[in-house]
């Protein structure tokens, strides 16, 4: 859960407060404009820089002025405040999706992070499912556990959404973060057999079973819902 604006003007001294309040309207700003930057396509294989609250590299000067506040939100408000702050910029600026790819795409695994648990709240549609679908094929635990929040609840497809369980599975992400489980898992046999096979590798390598695919094993043994007759 991201800390709102209310907890951050109540935990932020004065001096980072004014620098949220000017990040703020500088995000604002660029949602009344077009915004003309290049987008790039999300690459995992170009090594994250230290989050050092510097501009991304590939932030050009023709970009939004906020993105440069995106970047260097745990300077200015704390490491703690980081993802909060980047949340309510990305809500504010309501980038589009190749802006969001783009700026995806030039940040630190923590700015990545801060785009993926705030995907929900962007009124994107299925545009920001290459953004997921990226951090999901990295064994970055911080980058797992934000892409399967609400918004992966929502997008991914049933092949998608298994292969997500499974990756929590593997990395050892606790599937507590996963957004609807029990909704989504209910009656599901496919992941079941996925489940299935996934412990009997693990046996035959003498491997232990993660606890948690127990529990999804059980979410799936529930029936899935009987539809409603209309009257």
């Amino acid at each position: 859960m991201l800390t709102t604006r209310e907890e951050l003007d109540d935990g932020l001294p004065g001096a980072a407060r004014a620098w949220l309040d000017e990040a703020l309207a500088e995000a604002a700003h660029a949602a009344d404009r077009p915004d003309t930057g290049t987008p790039d396509r999300p690459d995992t294989g170009t090594p994250d820089r230290p989050d050092t609250g510097d501009p991304p590299s590939g932030t050009g000067t023709g970009n939004p002025p906020w993105e440069t506040r995106f970047a260097s939100a745990g300077r200015h408000c704390g490491p703690a405040h980081a993802d909060a702050v980047r949340a309510l910029l990305l809500i504010e600026a309501r980038p589009a999706a190749p802006d969001l790819a783009r700026l995806y795409a030039q940040g630190t695994a923590a700015e990545r992070r801060a785009v993926l648990l705030t995907l929900h709240r962007l009124d994107l549609g299925s545009a920001a499912l290459p953004l997921v679908e990226d951090a999901l094929r990295t064994n970055d635990t911080r980058l797992v556990a934000a892409a399967v929040g609400p918004y992966a609840a929502a997008h991914l497809d049933a092949h998608g959404w298994r292969h997500a369980i499974l990756k929590c599975l593997f990395t050892e992400v606790p599937v507590e973060a996963v957004a609807a489980l029990a909704d989504r898992a209910r009656g599901d046999a496919e992941l079941a057999r996925m489940l299935h096979d996934f412990a009997a590798e693990r046996t035959a390598a003498g491997r232990p079973v993660p606890a948690d695919l127990r529990t999804v094993l059980a979410l799936t043994a529930t029936p899935a819902a009987a539809p409603t007759e209309e009257s």
